[in-house]
């Protein structure tokens, strides 16, 4: 069990988080490591606002450009690779804002098995219209009080892991059981100005040549990439590059769907009490987060 505190760096997209971590990591020898689940994937640069070379400073940078398009991404593979990472570097600098993949590095998070068997008869019971929500309503409440009854997919995996390993579904959701002692810091952006800071963002990036990145990756199966081309701004554009939406249609979707998640990785972030929230323009940012990270050892 490390002593020293995982330093992460959280909160909404385009807040500033990337830079905030290579300053702490400068001014700690720290090295960082992406909690942020696109950027795992190679060719995927301007979309994913991915760090150059010279934008990293010098820092060492883990966990960026390790999976192909094509592949699915997998929280649990992720924490296979992020754990050892975290227990080899002295300081390690934590930065993303993909929540779940932050919790699968920091807390106990366990990824039960799947079977295509019990999830194929799930979905067809789905299908002809079971109530598979007040079935999971009586074998595990707690799950059922955290899915919405909507969502076919979440309750038939939920069921799909009952069956499987006999326990709860909610056992293996995530807790905040830490792993590791962490000091996590959160950066605030009053909503209208982080989404003009969302639109400036996805007009750089159409500038930056984001449709020629698509175009690119199409070769490499972005279309076919279950993950990967589901990604905010190459989702857009490979519909823009179908023909089914102009490219300043594509653009302002993917504006108007930026806000939508970054609205809802806040939320996901603020319920996380060990957060602690400081203003993204302060002058002093980098002194007070670093008064945070001496100061009380954890968050």
């Amino acid at each position: 069990m490390r002593q020293q505190p995982v330093i992460a760096v959280v909160g909404p997209t385009a807040a500033g988080k990337s830079d905030l971590a290579v300053d702490i990591a400068l001014r700690l020898g720290g090295e960082c490591i992406n909690s942020d689940s696109m950027q795992l994937y190679r060719g995927m640069d301007i979309g994913t606002a991915k760090l150059s070379k010279a934008e990293q400073r010098g820092v060492p940078h883990h966990l960026l450009d390790i999976w192909d398009v094509t592949v699915t991404a997998s929280v649990a593979e992720y924490q296979r690779l992020v754990r050892p990472l975290i227990e080899s570097l002295a300081v390690p600098v934590l930065v993303g804002g993909s929540g779940l993949y932050v919790r699968a590095a920091l807390d106990e998070l366990e990824f039960p098995g799947t079977s295509a068997e019990i999830r194929t008869r799930l979905e067809a019971e789905l299908a002809a219209g079971e109530p598979l929500y007040e079935r999971l309503k009586a074998l595990d409440p707690t799950a059922a009080a955290a899915i919405l009854p909507s969502n076919g997919r979440r309750i038939v995996r939920a069921l799909e892991v009952i069956e499987l390993t006999g326990r709860p579904f909610s056992a293996t959701m995530p807790s905040y059981d830490a792993v590791y002692p962490s000091v996590q810091i959160g950066l605030d952006v009053p909503r209208p100005e982080l989404d003009a800071r969302i639109e400036l963002r996805v007009e750089r990036m159409w500038q930056a040549g984001l449709v020629e990145e698509v175009r690119g990756l199409l070769g490499q199966g972005l279309a076919e990439g279950r993950t990967a081309g589901r990604a905010l701004g190459y989702a857009q554009v490979l519909r823009f590059l179908e023909g089914e939406w102009s490219e300043e249609q594509a653009m302002a979707e993917t504006v108007r769907a930026t806000r939508r998640f970054a609205r809802r990785q806040e939320s996901w972030f603020r319920r996380d009490p060990r957060v602690v929230w400081l203003p993204y323009d302060a002058p002093d940012l980098l002194e007070r987060s670093l008064a945070l990270i001496g100061g009380t050892g954890s968050a």
